[in-house]
C-alpha cells in the first residue's frame, strides 16, 4: 500500500497572510497532476467549533454536507478542489481538549497524569492522520491556524514536529508562509521578519522545507538567495507569493513559481503529467473579460466585515464568470434602512440579495428591502433569514397581517408565520444544535425553482432553527406566494417564489456553500442572468 504523504502549512510574522489560499492552490495543482489530495485546518481557539461565534469575530461559519460547522477556509478548499469536506477536515483546540477530557473521565489513561505532551499532542497527531488513514488520499495538506510563536498554537507545532519525525524521510514536509514587507521610507523589501519567524519555528524543533513569501513587490534573485541562506532552505524552495487581483489567480502563480514541483520533489513523488488547468483557466478568462456588468445589493447586518458573507461573495464570482458578467456587490447595512430611505439607497441596483443572519437587529430594514424588490420588479434572492423576511413581508403587505413576524424577533406575535422548529423547542445548548448539513428538497414542476435546477429532487445545506409555519401555507399560496420546494420527510417549506416577477425566490437553505469554480451554483447563475436581462430592459 502506498503511504499517504503529509504537507503542513504554518504561518509567521502576521495572521491573514492567506495560508488557506496557498494550501488550496497547492492542492489544486497536485490534484491537476492526478494526485488524490485533501486539505484540513487545525484552529487554535478553544471554541469547539465556530458555530457559536459572532461573524464579526471569525467571518462566516461554513457548513459541510455532514453538518459540521467549520472555519471559512474549508469553503476555499471546496471551491478550489470541487471535493466536499467533512467534520474531519476542521479540528479546534476545544474539540481536542474535549475529547481528551472525556477519555480521562472514562478512565482510558489508566490513572496517568494527563498532560499536554503526550496526551494532547497524541490526540492532535491522531486527528492529523485521520484522513490519510482512510486510504482515499495520496497527499493530505494540513493548515495550522494562527501564527508561529502564539501560545495557543504551541501544541500543534509540537505535534507537527513529532509527526514529521515519526513519518520519516520524504513523508512529511513543512511549508512556512511569511511576509516580506516593503518599507516605503527605505524604499526596499525587508527579510528580517521572515528570518525571525523561521528562527522561532526552528526553536520549536521544526525546519521549514519551503518558504512562501507574501509580498507586494517582486523578490529579486539576490533577495531570494539571502532568504535561502539565512532561513536554511534551498534556493528553489523560496517561493514568491505576490498580491493578485483575484484569489483564483494564485494556483497559476504558484505553478509559475514551481511550488508543486518542489513539494513533490521533497516528498519523493513523481511529477506525473503537467497540471491540467484548462477548465480553471477558462473560468479565469471569463472572469477577467466580462461582457456585461451589474450592481447587486447585498443587504445584511454584518456587511462591515467582508468575511461574514465570504461564500456569497465567491458564489457571485463563479456565477458572474458563467454569465460573462462583472458582478459589483454593493453592501447595504439593513440596520440603517427604513421606509423613508429604502428607495434612495436601493434605486441604482439591478438585483437584490437579502442575506442570512440571526437575531432582531436590522430586521425591519430587510423586510422593507423585500417589499421594494417585489413592488418594483427587481430580481430578488433571499437566503435563509432572507427567505423568512420574504414570507413576513408578503404576510404583512399582501395578506394584510400587519403583526406577522417570526417568534425569533417577537415571541408573542399573533401571526407567527415563521416559528421555531418543533424539535428545537426543547433544546437549551446553542452549539451544534441547529438543523445542519445536507437535507433533501423536492421541487414542484412548472416553477421557477424547477426551471433553475432542472430536476425534481435536490440536496442543499442548512443552518437554521426557525422555519416557515405550515399553518399559513394555504392562505399564502392563495395570495400568490408559492411554496415550490419542500422537504419530503417533514414537509418543511424550503423554497418560496412569486410568479409574474422577473425573478423572485427565497430559499431556507444556503446555496452559496455548494458553489465552486467547476460547478457554479445554478441559483446564483440564474439570479445573475436575470439581473443582466432586467438591466437590458
Amino acid at each position: 500500500m502506498n503511504q499517504t504523504k503529509y504537507i503542513f502549512v504554518t504561518g509567521g510574522v502576521t495572521s491573514s497572510l492567506g495560508k488557506g489560499i496557498i494550501a488550496a492552490s497547492l492542492a489544486k495543482l497536485l490534484q491537476a497532476r492526478g494526485y488524490r489530495t485533501t486539505i484540513q485546518k487545525f484552529d487554535p481557539y478553544i471554541n469547539v467549533d465556530p458555530g457559536t461565534l459572532n461573524p464579526y469575530e471569525h467571518g462566516e461559519c461554513y457548513v459541510t454536507d455532514d453538518g459540521a460547522e467549520t472555519d471559512l477556509d474549508l469553503g476555499h478548499y471546496e471551491r478550489f478542489l470541487n471535493v466536499p469536506t467533512s467534520q474531519a477536515n476542521n479540528v479546534t483546540t476545544g474539540r481536542v481538549y474535549l475529547s481528551v477530557i472525556e477519555k480521562e473521565r472514562r478512565g482510558e489513561f489508566l490513572g496517568k497524569t494527563v498532560q499536554v505532551v503526550p496526551h494532547i499532542t497524541n490526540e492532535i497527531k491522531e486527528r492529523m492522520q485521520l484522513l490519510g488513514k482512510s486510504g482515499d488520499y495520496d497527499i493530505v495538506i494540513t493548515e495550522i491556524g494562527g501564527t508561529v510563536g502564539d501560545i495557543e498554537s504551541l501544541p500543534y507545532i509540537e505535534s507537527v514536529r513529532q509527526l514529521v519525525w515519526e513519518l520519516g524521510e520524504n513523508n512529511g514536509i513543512v511549508i512556512h508562509l511569511t511576509l516580506v514587507p516593503f518599507l516605503a521610507a527605505a524604499g526596499e523589501l525587508k527579510t528580517k521578519p521572515t528570518q525571525h519567524s523561521v528562527k522561532t519555528l526552528m526553536e520549536s524543533g521544526i525546519k521549514a522545507d519551503i518558504l512562501v513569501c507574501r509580498t507586494e513587490h517582486e523578490l529579486s534573485d539576490e533577495l531570494r538567495q539571502k532568504l535561502a541562506l539565512f532561513c536554511n532552505v534551498k534556493r528553489e524552495a523560496v517561493i514568491q507569493s505576490i498580491d493578485a487581483s483575484t484569489i483564483y489567480e494564485v494556483p497559476n502563480l504558484m505553478l509559475e513559481e514551481g511550488l508543486d514541483t518542489v513539494a513533490l520533489k521533497k516528498l519523493a513523488l513523481p511529477e506525473k503529467a503537467t497540471p491540467d488547468l484548462m477548465q480553471w483557466n477558462t473560468f479565469l478568462h471569463r472572469l477577467k473579460n466580462p461582457k456585461h456588468s451589474v450592481n447587486i445589493g447585498l443587504v445584511g447586518k454584518y456587511v462591515e466585515l467582508q468575511d461574514s458573507y465570504k461564500s456569497i461573495l465567491e458564489a457571485f464570482i463563479h456565477a458572474g464568470a458563467a454569465n460573462e458578467t462583472k458582478v459589483n456587490v454593493v453592501s447595504v447595512h439593513s440596520e440603517y434602512l427604513d421606509a423613508s430611505n429604502v428607495e434612495e439607497k436601493l434605486k441604482d441596483l439591478d438585483g437584490i440579495l437579502v442575506a442570512p443572519g440571526f437575531g432582531g437587529r436590522g430586521i425591519e430594514g430587510k423586510i422593507e428591502t423585500v417589499r421594494y424588490a417585489r413592488e418594483n420588479n427587481i430580481p430578488f434572492l433571499g437566503i435563509c433569514l432572507g427567505m423568512q423576511m420574504a414570507v413576513i413581508e408578503y404576510s404583512r403587505n399582501v395578506l394584510d397581517l400587519k403583526d406577522a413576524n417570526s417568534t425569533e424577533m417577537n415571541q408573542g406575535t399573533a401571526n407567527a408565520v415563521i416559528d421555531l422548529m418543533e424539535e428545537q423547542k426543547t433544546i437549551t445548548d446553542k452549539g451544534g444544535t441547529m438543523r445542519l448539513g445536507a437535507w433533501k428538497c423536492d421541487i414542484k414542476e412548472n416553477t421557477l425553482a424547477y426551471q433553475i435546477y432542472g430536476q425534481a429532487s435536490i440536496l442543499e445545506r442548512h443552518r437554521h432553527r426557525y422555519e416557515f409555519n405550515g399553518d399559513y401555507l394555504e392562505v399564502l399560496e392563495k395570495a400568490g406566494l408559492k411554496a415550490s420546494g419542500s422537504n419530503p420527510d417533514t414537509g418543511l417549506v424550503e423554497i418560496v417564489e412569486i410568479e409574474n416577477h422577473p425573478f423572485f425566490i427565497g430559499v431556507q437553505y444556503h446555496p452559496e456553500y455548494k458553489s465552486t469554480v467547476a460547478n457554479p451554483h445554478p441559483l446564483f447563475v440564474n439570479f445573475v442572468g436575470a439581473t443582466v436581462k432586467a438591466k437590458k430592459k
